[in-house]
């Protein structure tokens, strides 16, 4: 690579720090930390969702789907996009108005609102380990991008990602996270619209050169079984109902008008619009590289096809989706651990500034723990969708019922979280006890039922908490 090129990459790493330091020397409360003191709009709230939501794992994911299926690989976020509108719907009217009214700051403070402490912890636990695992993936698809771009072990590169990404976000918070991911958005939007696609495209010589090379399968959108939609549609849409990293920017964006806006948006610049850039990528990557592993396959066209300086500048929008879902997934994890653990069980009278410092350095041990992640899992959507499955599997059933369904008890809440999330853990390390292909196709499914059934058995009593089923 060209010296240009590395300045450009270091160049934009040395700004995204500079915004975590920025902030870090503005903020005081822990309120400012995690939910932004309540104040966004919605262009950064959006940018900040898709980018969190689509960000590296789906990019590099999603070019290594274009790479084994084509086009047909776009349906993965078609379900982001019905997951953000339903979410807009149903969700965000209640948990916007419960957040601002008690200053909530996590998605199992909702679920100890409408249930109880126990389902916080359980859910708190549940929601930390999850996305600890998804900065994992984030971290390995940076490393893949970096290793092949660079020539560098992959080991070295996923610690120079991570360290990045955890700099940054210790320093400055959900603040930094948000702003970093409007302008992150942003560079992989233009650095993929306007230089990776035109380039790649003349490189594969054009749609004839695609024909040529690619089978006649990767042209359609029914390349895909119904059971691989399925799973998409099962793992991905309820995720919009349980990210940490969504109910953060509900709780920070200034009002619910602000809220409902930016996620019919995000949800539009999903799909169709990275959705099928992404794909296509993959597809100029398996014309030029058709041997190599599928997600190793668009790193490679950047850092063949494109010339000097835009190999940087092209680089540096991948990063800044990855680094726009590391950060996002970190400070959730971190959100959980400190607000729905530390403050809430282990010492309820810490001080704001205590509070912050512990935040900022659980930001780091994450981020740590991450790295051995990163390491352990071969690839970036693999980790990303057993993270994923772990997380709905417990936490969607509960979360939808105790929406909609007024009967719904703690008790219900508690078992379905604890069997729904346990047997996607042992359906994942003991897959040939699994009758389907994917864990979340029976964990999910039993889960609903455990909370149907004991719903029914043990109703809710606190009439209190009911009403927010009805509002």
């Amino acid at each position: 690579m060209h010296w240009i090129d590395f300045t450009i990459i270091f160049g934009y790493m040395a700004v995204v720090l500079g915004v975590g330091v920025f902030f870090f020397r503005k903020q005081a409360s822990v309120d400012e930390y995690f939910v932004g003191d309540r104040k966004m709009t919605v262009g950064h709230i959006s940018f900040s969702v898709v980018a969190t939501d689509v960000g590296g794992g789906f990019s590099i994911g999603l070019g290594g789907l274009g790479f084994v299926m084509g086009l047909s690989g776009s349906w993965l976020l078609f379900t982001g996009l019905v997951g953000a509108w339903m979410a807009a719907i149903i969700l965000i009217p209640k948990v916007k108005r419960l957040g601002d009214k008690f200053g909530f700051l996590t998605y199992p403070d909702y679920l100890e609102n409408r249930f109880d402490g126990k389902t916080r912890l359980l859910a708190a636990i549940v929601s930390g380990i999850g996305y600890a695992g998804f900065v994992g993936a984030q971290v390995l698809a940076g490393a893949k991008l970096g290793s092949a771009v660079f020539d560098i072990n992959l080991m070295l590169a996923v610690v120079v990602m991570a360290g990045v990404a955890v700099l940054y976000t210790s320093f400055g918070g959900i603040q930094a996270v948000i702003y970093t991911d409007s302008i992150q958005w942003m560079v992989l939007l233009c650095g993929l619209l306007f230089f990776a696609i035109p380039f790649g495209y003349v490189e594969v010589g054009g749609l004839a050169g695609m024909k040529e090379a690619l089978p006649e399968s990767h042209f359609s959108l029914t390349n895909v079984s119904a059971g691989t939609l399925l799973t998409w549609a099962m793992t991905i849409i309820p995720i919009w109902f349980i990210g940490m990293t969504l109910y953060q920017r509900i709780y920070a964006a200034k009002d619910l008008k602000t809220a409902k806006r930016a996620w019919y948006l995000a949800g539009l610049l999903e799909y169709p619009l990275m959705a099928f850039m992404g794909v296509l990528l993959g597809m100029f990557g398996r014309v030029m590289f058709p041997d190599v592993e599928s997600e190793m396959a668009l790193p490679m066209l950047i850092k063949e096809v494109l010339p000097i300086g835009l190999v940087g500048l092209v680089s540096a929008a991948y990063f800044s989706a990855i680094m726009s879902t590391a950060d996002s997934c970190l400070i959730a994890s971190v959100g959980n651990i400190v607000n729905d653990l530390y403050q809430n069980y282990i010492n309820p009278k810490a001080s704001q500034k205590k509070v912050l410092a512990i935040s900022r350095w659980m930001t780091i041990i994450v981020g740590a723990a991450s790295v051995a992640i990163a390491l352990s899992v071969p690839k970036v959507l693999d980790s990303m969708l057993m993270a994923y499955a772990f997380m709905v599997s417990g936490l969607f059933a509960p979360t939808l019922g105790g929406l909609i369904w007024k009967r719904v008890s703690s008790i219900a809440a508690l078992w379905s979280i604890i069997i729904g999330g346990g047997l996607s853990i042992i359906l994942n390390v003991f897959p040939k006890f699994n009758p389907f292909d994917d864990a979340i196709l029976l964990a999910l499914p039993v889960s609903v039922v455990v909370l149907v059934v004991l719903s029914l058995i043990f109703p809710n009593q606190d009439k209190a908490k009911a009403e927010i089923a009805d509002a």
